[in-house]
């Protein structure tokens, strides 16, 4: 399988491109003024401590105050080791006070109007280990299946820990067949970056960034590093050269793969990028047979329902729906890695009444998320024929990095019609009428709604004149949305 990497940069955002055969599966954005935050290590003070929660609010220095749960919070007492009476309970009055100061990590991005998520069991990744201060145990990446090297890492590592200060390891999929010495140089790297962290933490004031992860382009090549990337192509020169020297240092079986591309042609333009993205914000998504997707994300859950569309079959109509199923679960993981979509999924199949049907959709789409980098869980499906599923979300969707809500229907996606509009000026123009006494009354509105009531209502307007024994005027706001309008007293 061919899998490349562009990189397109300028002054105000970094976009990578993660394709594979010739086709985009994931997008990466940041911008200059807006940097992820996963990753990053603060000097926090506790705000507010919430007993009713079981969490904390933590000022690190953001707009709004992070949020802490106790689960999240590393206790002197290992819960795996501790005996019955032990155990902690996790009680957050007796793990956090007011005032207090908290070295932290944040997990999730700050996301629509909810802070950062924080975890004070800080992990520090390198490119073979991930180091964490606050765990003892070392644990081996599951995704390493051979039994025999598996043995071997942990050996290594468990000989070599001792030697420095105590802390817990991961080691991650792409040390399979590394060296002793490479995990030795990673482990006294990680080492001498926690020393820097806690001497920042010392010295810094009373709430700091004290560690901020690798700008975009170095943290993609560092955690993707595992996969068969055959290209890394990049459009900006200063960009290559700090790339080509991050991968000569760290990641050396990749500095041959990275290459500067100097043509005119926009990056992402040769690539067709730029149209997949547009793509990837609309709702419908088009399969190969001529049946498509719905694709709905809302701030509770994203549902997916899919639909036969211009697909007609050839045999029966079991196997029209089990065909375009099947071509579903591979457009819907690729949506989903594309989108960034997490939290709870619902997919919503075409019903099948073959259960073995089923099971192979079901299995379909639990390999195609196999490529997946973030953690998914997926169950049976439900009576009503559903897929639930979640999708580990610590960063925003595609859709909230480039799309706001729409400042005409705050993100409903409907609007009132001219008609409801219509009757609503009627009712508050009985209103004013009643408490208040003017000469006449105008109404402001858009030129919908005028043209609505100066042709089909009237008639009603006319009445509602006689009503109330007042003039009424109508006047035309072009700024004004379909839902807005005023009744001025004169």
């Amino acid at each position: 399988m061919s899998e490349e990497l562009l990189i397109n940069v300028t002054p105000q955002e970094t976009r990578i491109a993660f394709v594979e055969n010739g086709v985009l599966q994931e997008v990466y954005i940041e911008r200059a003024r807006k940097r992820g935050l996963v990753g990053n290590v603060y000097k926090g003070k506790v705000c507010r401590v919430l007993p009713g929660m079981q969490a904390a609010f933590v000022e690190i220095g953001l707009e709004r105050t992070a949020f802490l749960h106790a689960s999240d919070i590393v206790q002197e007492v290992e819960a795996e080791e501790a005996t019955p009476e032990q155990k902690p309970e996790n009680q957050i009055v007796d793990l956090l006070r007011e005032g207090q100061d908290v070295v932290v990590q944040v997990v999730k991005d700050p996301m629509g109007s909810k802070g950062a998520r924080l975890t004070t069991q800080i992990s520090i990744p390198s490119r073979y280990l991930v180091f964490m201060p606050g765990a003892q145990h070392i644990g081996v990446s599951q995704k390493i299946e051979d039994a025999t090297e598996r043995q071997r890492l942990k050996e290594i590592i468990t000989r070599l820990a001792p030697e420095f200060e105590p802390g817990g390891y991961i080691v991650r999929t792409v040390a399979e067949g590394c060296t002793e010495e490479e995990l030795l140089r990673d482990i006294r790297f990680l080492q001498k970056l926690w020393q820097s962290i806690g001497e920042k933490v010392k010295s810094e004031p009373e709430y700091a960034l004290v560690h901020e992860d690798l700008p975009l382009a170095m943290r993609t090549m560092r955690d993707l590093g595992d996969t068969n990337l055959e290209k890394i192509r990049i459009d900006s020169r200063e960009t290559y050269d700090r790339i080509k020297k991050f991968a000569g240092k760290f990641i050396p079986q990749l500095e041959p793969c990275v290459e500067h591309y100097p043509g005119e042609r926009p990056l992402f333009d040769l690539y067709g990028v730029e149209d997949e993205i547009r793509k990837s914000l609309e709702h419908k998504v088009q399969l190969k047979s001529g049946g498509y997707l719905i694709i709905d994300q809302t701030e509770a859950m994203t549902t997916i329902d899919v639909n036969t569309g211009a697909f007609v079959g050839h045999r029966n109509l079991e196997e029209t729906i089990f065909k375009t199923n099947l071509e579903a679960t591979q457009a819907i993981v690729r949506q989903l890695r594309l989108r960034n979509l997490g939290g709870i999924i619902i997919i919503d199949f075409i019903d099948m009444t073959d259960p073995d049907h089923r099971r192979q959709v079901l299995r379909a789409l639990e390999k195609n998320l196999e490529r997946d980098h973030a953690k998914t869980h997926i169950s049976e499906v439900s009576a009503l024929g559903l897929v639930e599923m979640t999708r580990k979300r610590t960063r925003e969707s595609l859709e909230h990095i480039l799309c706001e809500p729409c400042p005409t229907c705050s993100g409903r996606g409907t609007l009132m019609t001219a008609e409801t509009v219509c009757y609503e000026i009627f009712r508050e123009i009985l209103r004013e009428a009643r408490q208040f006494d003017a000469q006449q009354l105008l109404v402001l509105a858009s030129h919908a709604v005028v043209d609505l009531l100066v042709d089909e209502e009237s008639t009603s307007l006319a009445e509602l004149e006689e009503f109330i024994g007042k003039p009424i005027k109508l006047q035309v706001e072009s700024e004004y949305t379909q839902e807005q309008f005023d009744v001025v007293l004169m």
